[in-house]
Parts: structure tokens; sequence; C-alpha cells
């Protein structure tokens, strides 16, 4: 376990269950907002400290796992829904703003941009288990007009499988906390690979269908150029006759 993360747990321990899930739903809200605060480790100390007794043995007062995993999973939803409202309100006039300038980074923008406009609502899915894309994705999809029942959907049934999952492991596996924080950070490793490796399968898929239809029009173009070239020269062809049917026409009448 990190030397920072113990410093963070020892300073919550004596807190009762209800300032701890205030104190970890507002940090859901600024993880919401693109700021650097490690949402996955926020939701796994929400379920850690349901498990986790009091410093004098006693149980932590208030404590209840439905609480946590119900505070954990609105306060993802909501901070999600907020950046994507930002993102449909205000768009790019919030880069110029800190921490919008930082969270928001030109080339994120641009990669998010790219992704929602050739994958659209996969994008929406996996973004949920991509730390330091999430935020940008969001402000994107409402940036680019994506509709919100859409967004809730899909955004929603990812938040559904990874907030509960994180909070419910934490607390049923509370004696082995650092084992299931390296499990975490393995899991959402081995997820974003994935969601690279079938992004590259799609990307290189959308490419080749728009590389395909490309030669097809070009195809198409060039056999409408020769047939139009090949009625053209029939056309004049046929002129020709007639012009010179007509001259022996006029050649063979009598004077």
């Amino acid at each position: 376990m990190p030397a920072w993360l113990h410093d963070v747990i020892l300073t919550l321990s004596s807190l009762d269950a209800s300032t701890v899930y205030g104190v970890g739903f507002a940090v859901l809200l600024l993880c919401g907002l693109g700021l650097p605060i490690p949402e996955d480790i926020t939701l796994l100390l929400m379920g850690y400290l349901t498990y986790l007794p009091m410093p004098d043995g006693s149980a932590r007062p208030h404590a209840s796992i439905v609480v946590a995993v119900s505070v954990g999973l609105l306060g993802v939803l909501i901070g999600d829904g907020f950046m994507f409202w930002l993102g449909r309100r205000f768009g790019e006039r919030l880069l110029a703003f800190w921490p919008f300038r930082w969270a928001l980074k030109g080339q994120r923008l641009a990669i998010a941009r790219a992704f929602l406009e050739s994958q659209g609502p996969k994008v929406l899915f996996s973004a949920r288990f991509m730390p330091g894309l999430r935020s940008v994705v969001f402000f994107t999809s409402g940036m680019l007009r994506t509709p919100f029942a859409r967004f809730v959907l899909f955004d929603g049934v990812a938040a559904l499988i990874s907030a509960p999952a994180l909070v419910l492991a934490a607390w049923f596996w509370g004696p082995e906390f650092d084992m299931v924080i390296e499990r975490a950070r393995s899991a959402e490793h081995g997820i974003l690979m994935l969601i690279i490796a079938i992004g590259a399968v799609l990307g290189f898929k959308a490419w080749w269908s728009a590389r395909k239809k490309r030669r097809e029009d070009a195809k198409r173009a060039q056999q409408a150029t020769e047939g139009s070239a090949a009625t053209e020269g029939s056309a004049a062809t046929e002129g020709s006759a007639a012009a010179g049917g007509s001259a022996a026409a006029q050649a063979a009448t009598p004077r």
C-alpha cells in the first residue's frame, strides 16, 4: 500500500461512516470535473472504511454497505453528468479557464472527438474504464450534442458494473485490502488494453471500409465517365452518318 494511501486511511479511520461517505461523494464530484484524483481509489476506500472498525475496535457508526454503494454510484453518475452538461452548455469556451484547460488538453479532446464521431455509444461505455480520458469523453459527448438519454444509458450501465464492484470488493475482502488494490489496478489495466485492442480493430475496420468505399466510388465515377464518352461518340457517329445521307440525297436529286 502506498504511504500516502496509508496516511489517508489513518486520517479517515476515526470518522463515522456518514462523514466518510460525504467526503467520498465530494471527491467523486471533483473527479468528474477532471481533477487528478483517483476515482477508483475513492470507491475502494468507501468500501474498506465500511468494513474497518473504529480505532478502539468498536463498530463504525452508520456504516452500511448499501449506503456506501449507493453514494459511490450516485457520486460517479452526477460527476459524469455534470461534465456532460458543461460540454453541452459551454463547449470549448471552458478551455480558457483552469482546471478545464489542463483536464481538456487539445490532444485529449481531439482523440475523444475522433473516437466519439466514429464509434459513439461504444466509447461512452468504455470511457468509464479509461482513467485520464473519462472526463474528456463525457465533456466532448456533450459538446457534440449526444442525446442525453443515450449518454445516461451507456455511462449508467458502465457505472453500474464498475462502481459497485470496487466498493463491494474492498468491503468483502477488507483484511486483504492491499490485494484488492493490486487486483483492481491489474483489472483496470487489462480492461484498458482490451479496449485499446478492440478500438484498434474497429479503427482498422472503419479505415478499410472507407478505403473500399473510395475505390468503389472511383470505379463508378470512371465507368460513368467512360459511358458518357461512349454515348457522345455514338451520337457523333450517328450525326455524321445522318449528315452524309442527307448530302447523298441532295446530290441524287435531279436539277
